[in-house]
């Protein structure tokens, strides 16, 4: 069963206990974390001040309507917290992230952040990485045509996501590979081993980034760190 929009609110308030009055705030894209960046804004027009660095344009779009300041990576930004969703989480904590389409820049704030905290139902639990069985990658689109073979070539075939009938374009002009995987034995080496690829820019395989999460199980709320489970 996917989160609902009550389940949502819910486990985004309460993800808002982690976030101190002069935060700067990574606000991740999807249901869950939209929901944070909602109910975010309403702490903000309550007095909160915080900033945010926006994952998406989507999410960026969110959050000004929200009243969120918002501001842009440099050399100067230290996010405390970035707050996002997943769409498999494995007993280590491990993710894989991307079907919404925003895994890069989800992974460059996340790697910015001194914490990610990751906000997911239960049906986002897996023994293991690759039991829903797709794995996103985000490719150049100059280099599709190759790097669909190299990922061929090592068992993972990849269709081009598609949207309205074209070819779906990230924020970043890419295009994305949605790669057909089984349990992920080593998700690290997977990793390094499609980042490998000319013309990869990135997968979707978080390993070893986030250290919290909340995972929203019927009206319980359970919390899990990093190294503890």
């Amino acid at each position: 069963m996917q989160l609902s929009h009550v389940h949502a609110m819910t486990i985004a308030e309460r993800a808002l206990d982690l976030i101190q009055d002069g935060y700067t705030v990574g606000l991740g894209s999807g249901r869950a974390a939209t929901a944070f960046v909602e109910a975010l804004g309403k702490r903000v027009h309550a007095g909160l001040r915080v900033r945010g660095v926006p994952t998406s344009q989507a999410t960026a779009n969110v959050a000004t309507r929200c009243g969120i300041p918002l501001i842009s990576l440099d050399e100067d930004t230290s996010i405390d917290v970035t707050v996002d969703g997943a769409d498999e989480v494995d007993p280590q904590l491990n993710l894989i992230k991307g079907y919404g389409g925003a895994l890069v820049r989800e992974k460059i704030v996340a790697a910015a952040s001194r914490r990610l905290v990751i906000l997911v139902g239960a049906e986002k639990l897996v023994p293991v990485l690759g039991t829903r069985g797709i794995l996103p990658v985000e490719v150049v689109p100059f280099g599709a045509p190759l790097c669909r073979r190299r990922l061929q070539g090592m068992g993972h075939a990849g269709t081009l996501r598609a949207m309205d009938g074209r070819a779906f374009v990230t924020d970043n002009g890419n295009h994305i590979l949605d790669c057909r995987v089984a349990a992920i034995a080593d998700p690290a080496a997977l990793d390094r081993a499609i980042l490998s690829i000319p013309g990869v820019v990135g997968t979707g395989l978080f390993v070893g980034m986030a250290h919290t999460v909340l995972i929203q199980d019927g009206e319980r709320i359970d919390v899990r760190q990093r190294g503890t489970t």
